[in-house]
């Protein structure tokens, strides 16, 4: 496909700007659009479909412990990517339970919550990712390690393979109390391949907040599947963290270099890709509360979607918008 010929921010004056401030020895100078990187080097998506396979969880366990609104969340991240990588389609494979992965678990012990492991999802997720797919994403509310000697890790991904993990655990805001009630006792060695101990799980409630973290997390993973390294320009998506106060600092929105970036790879308009995120903000979400409200599995309405913590995005989109409009 054909970058978008829909007008970005200059980009020219930056380079000058860092090399004359100098960057720290130890830093990697940072990519510009014209820098060797792989996503000018590999035109990418030669598929035209980005998708997730959810939840290693949701049929024996479910978010905000009723399965409709495990099904609502995974929708409204389903919407979000289909604006934020706009142009591309995002589908939704069938829920697997961790049984089915057969990865290895263990129960942290600081925390004492329940831990998959992440390269062995990996592995599972490369040998079911589909022929017509750019990648597979897994998506979790149980925490993750990548190895023996790891605390945790928020998600692994693997750019060649095109596959990644990523849980939420971590986004709940009772995660680190001590009245969380995903708390379980040690494993007994004779118990460690019996997953009937992730049978009724807990999930914390749905919140704004961890929307807003998760959404921001899946986006951020996925750019760098796309080749995006790391931000060292402005404010942006792709910027690191090294933990969870680093990574709210961090906005949704991509920096002009990042967005020229993504742009070149799936040939967006920037309007459209724009008017398609306010969309998403705005799409039955009118009166919503703070948090997803309870809701028997009976009930097949559609929940409202908490995005009260888009609400400033949304305005600073809007303005964009004013601007490129004009």
């Amino acid at each position: 496909m054909k970058p978008s010929s829909q007008p970005v921010i200059s980009l020219d004056p930056l380079p000058c700007i860092l090399n004359q401030i100098g960057l720290p020895p130890t830093l990697r100078p940072p990519k510009t659009l014209n820098s060797s990187s792989v996503i000018l080097t590999e035109r990418y998506p030669l598929q035209t479909n980005i998708v997730f396979i959810y939840s290693p969880l949701v049929n024996t366990g479910s978010l905000g412990n009723t399965r409709i609104i495990s099904e609502e969340y995974i929708k409204w991240l389903q919407g979000y990517c289909k604006a934020y990588f706009y142009g591309l389609r995002v589908k939704l494979l069938e829920p697997v339970p961790v049984s089915a992965t057969k990865c290895s678990f263990r129960v942290n012990e600081n925390t004492q919550n329940l831990q998959i492991h992440a390269g062995d999802i990996l592995k599972f997720l490369k040998k079911k990712k589909p022929e017509d797919a750019f990648c597979i994403v897994g998506i979790t509310m149980i925490d993750l390690y990548p190895r023996d000697s790891w605390n945790f890790v928020f998600g692994q991904a693997s750019l060649t393979d095109g596959v990644g993990i990523f849980s939420f655990a971590r986004y709940g805001s009772d995660f680190y109390s001590l009245r969380y009630e995903g708390k379980v006792k040690k494993l007994k060695k004779t118990s460690s391949s019996d997953y009937s101990i992730f049978d009724n799980y807990y999930i914390p409630e749905i919140t704004s907040v961890l929307l807003l973290r998760s959404c921001k997390t899946l986006t951020h993973e996925i750019g760098h599947i796309f080749g995006l390294r790391h931000c060292q320009w402005l404010a942006c998506l792709m910027q690191g963290s090294n933990h969870l106060e680093e990574a709210d600092r961090r906005p949704l929105n991509l920096c002009p270099i990042c967005l020229r970036k993504l742009q070149c790879a799936i040939g967006f308009s920037i309007v459209e890709r724009y008017k398609a995120l306010v969309q998403w903000i705005d799409d039955e979400s009118a009166g919503t509360p703070g948090a997803t409200p309870k809701h028997s599995p009976e009930d097949n309405g559609n929940l409202p979607k908490p995005v009260e913590a888009f609400k400033e995005w949304k305005e600073w989109i809007i303005k964009c918008l004013a601007v490129l409009q004009k």
